[in-house]
């Protein structure tokens, strides 16, 4: 089998395809890729292991010859699934092994907005760390207060291991099922979307972007959080409405806001996010660890594999394509 890579990956994945006898071709720009380069790359391939790209129909059909897509991320909001499955090309992700390094992003960004850190940070590189005022500069105290997860999955449970074990945080959440492993090893109370937003002192967002989430967070949400609480997203940046993220911070409606996604990606350098004293906004670097990279890259090296033995990829995202007619 053929196989283009849409990035350079780490080196643990490629091995893995080049000790399986499999010929690798990777995009080494530092660009996207346009739909139309992609496509004639993929003409050569046999298999497409994509990271970072717009997998839409117009692409899937002019690639149908495709035998397996494997995404270098746990997320796949980016390629149409239907369209895949439609055409019997499976799609493999790569979930669980960045649950421990998107939770720490996520409790950085808790930790950073609480305390105006970047902000302050800022202000020492701009010269401006000038007279001590006592009541200047002032952060939240977190301990014991109540975390809200909106999506208790892997990524939300750890999340939540973090926050109860540092600050004895009570932990409550919001899914369209109840997790019960969680609620026995955390004590988290499943509560309703509307409690989510009255209760949490800190609201964390762990929850694949899908029809139904995307611009669940609008002012309407914020207007009914508590004056005084952080909203952080480490999922997708759709979820939040971000102008009125803006409009919910600038009216202090609510206090602060940790981010390592937004909408679009990049953020404009002149995001007025970026220089409000209780906002930390980073990168969407949430699984940047070389651990969990390299277990990425082989987790989406497996999927290819397992394709090229004749088998189904072991991290399936549309197990419909197997199905008989």
């Amino acid at each position: 089998m053929n196989v283009f890579i849409t990035r350079v990956i780490p080196e643990s994945g490629l091995r893995l395809l080049e000790e399986a006898g499999l010929k690798i071709k990777q995009w080494t720009q530092q660009r996207n890729m346009t739909r139309d380069e992609l496509i004639a790359e993929c003409s050569w391939a046999d298999a497409l292991l994509s990271a970072g790209q717009r997998l839409d129909q117009e692409f899937l059909e002019a690639s149908a010859h495709l035998k397996v897509i494997a995404l270098h991320s746990v997320g796949y909001d980016n390629v149409d699934i239907e369209t895949a499955t439609r055409l019997k090309i499976p799609v493999g992700n790569t979930p669980g092994v960045l649950s421990g390094a998107t939770a720490d992003t996520a409790f950085l960004l808790m930790m950073a907005a609480a305390r105006n850190a970047f902000y302050m940070n800022r202000k020492i590189t701009n010269g401006e760390w000038g007279f001590f005022e006592p009541t200047a500069n002032l952060g939240k105290e977190l301990n014991g207060c109540t975390l809200g997860v909106f999506g208790l999955g892997k990524i939300g449970t750890e999340m939540a291991k973090r926050c109860a074990g540092a600050f004895g945080m009570k932990i409550i959440y919001h899914n369209r099922s109840r997790n019960e492993e969680a609620e026995n090893l955390l004590d988290a109370e499943l509560v309703s979307f509307e409690e989510l937003l009255a209760q949490s002192d800190v609201l964390t967002v762990h929850t694949a972007l899908t029809p139904e989430t995307e611009g669940k967070f609008d002012y309407a949400a914020f207007k009914q959080m508590k004056p005084g609480s952080i909203f952080i997203n480490t999922a997708r940046g759709s979820i939040h409405n971000e102008a009125d993220l803006i409009g919910a911070l600038e009216s202090k409606t609510i206090w602060g806001a940790g981010l390592d996604v937004t909408n679009p990606e990049p953020m404009h350098p002149d995001n007025r996010l970026l220089f409000m004293p209780n906002v930390a906004v980073l990168p969407h670097i949430g699984s940047a660890t070389e651990g969990t990279r390299n277990a990425m890259a082989r987790l989406a090296a497996e999927n290819i594999i397992a394709v090229s033995k004749g088998e189904k990829p072991p991290f399936l995202v549309n197990p419909e394509v197997y199905k008989e007619n």
